[in-house]
């Protein structure tokens, strides 16, 4: 049910492409709903603060009647004061000479760190997706210098696989995407990440029975998927920024809107342990919530043996980023 108390949300990296086609759709309702007022509070380097005003000064030109408070700051302190959302995109994204996971790891890692700091001071009950690249070791950063966050309150991006995958299998059976249901991502945010098909349905039938061709699956889905964004990239000279924020915006809501039966959330969240995936290890999951604050790792999902080999390679690539945090955190 909406509330006449607006929700608080916070973006960092707000005069980024992406958080341009983020936040006028959160300020218009496509976030929380059409009846929930929301306070937007944007967080920008100062280097690029006029590009930060000028998306300010265009959201107050929209006038939009939901949109109860807009802020804009330098300071993690003051954006994210008081937030109930909080979206960390600031960073450097891949792009050419800056595509090793680790190179941009070295990057933005000192990034997370100040933003985990302000979170704990100002924000420890926010909840926190994180999408800067690569976003399931940033979370961990983050996460690591705002210890009075809960760990169920941390989340990293994984909904664009989900998308991705869901838009190219229902291409290939000729049906809307709404028909294409129950995809699972496991793992890294990355090419590693496993698409788990395993209880996926095309209407109401199986989608490995309706698409009939494994061949299909393992050798155009899956590098499609993986290869998408350099694929736009070649096409209009910048990585996607549209979809990032419709992944956005869907991850949130499934997490605060309970989950149909049968269906899963995608989305990253601290490790408990589940499916032999080491704890605090930021993986992931197929999530469910009954109520649309608390949410659940869905268990006894079957995995055949190479789906549990490819989640073996998820973790190990994720521990071996892991591995190299304390040299780059050192003094920090």
């Amino acid at each position: 049910m909406a509330s006449s108390q607006p929700i608080r949300v916070a973006v960092s990296g707000a005069a980024g492409r992406i958080a341009y086609s983020l936040v006028f759709r959160i300020a218009a309702g496509g976030l929380f709903g059409r009846d929930q007022p929301v306070a937007l509070h944007l967080l920008e380097l100062p280097e690029v603060e006029h590009q930060l005003r000028a998306c300010e000064l265009e959201l107050k030109d929209c006038a939009f009647p939901l949109l109860a408070e807009l802020h804009s700051s330098v300071d993690p302190r003051v954006a994210f004061a008081g937030a109930d959302w909080i979206i960390l995109l600031g960073g450097k994204p891949i792009r050419p000479g800056l595509n090793n996971r680790l190179e941009l790891l070295r990057e933005n890692a000192p990034i997370m760190v100040e933003h985990g700091r302000a979170i704990n001071q100002v924000a420890p009950m926010a909840r926190i997706l994180v999408v800067t690249t690569p976003s399931n070791t940033n979370c961990m950063v983050a996460r690591s210098k705002a210890q009075d966050v809960p760990p169920e309150h941390w989340f990293a991006l994984n909904q664009v696989i989900r998308m991705r995958a869901t838009g190219l299998i229902a291409e290939k059976a000729g049906v809307p995407a709404s028909e294409v249901s129950r995809i699972v991502i496991w793992g890294n945010n990355s090419e590693s990440a496993l698409i788990d098909l395993h209880a996926a349905r095309i209407g109401d039938r199986p989608a490995l029975e309706v698409i009939g061709d494994p061949d299909w699956v393992k050798n155009h889905l899956v590098p499609t998927v993986a290869n998408r964004a350099w694929e736009i990239f070649e096409l209009r000279g910048t990585m996607p920024a549209g979809s990032i924020a419709q992944a956005i915006l869907t991850t949130i809501r499934s997490i605060v809107t309970p989950t149909a039966f049968g269906h899963r959330i995608a989305a990253a969240v601290v490790s408990d342990g589940s499916y032999e995936v080491p704890r605090g290890l930021v993986f992931g999951f197929p999530l469910v919530t009954a109520d649309g604050q608390t949410w659940t790792i869905a268990q006894n999902q079957y995995l055949d043996e190479p789906a549990r080999r490819q989640i073996a390679v998820n973790v190990a690539e994720l521990q071996h980023e892991a591995s190299i945090l304390p040299e780059i955190l050192k003094g920090i």
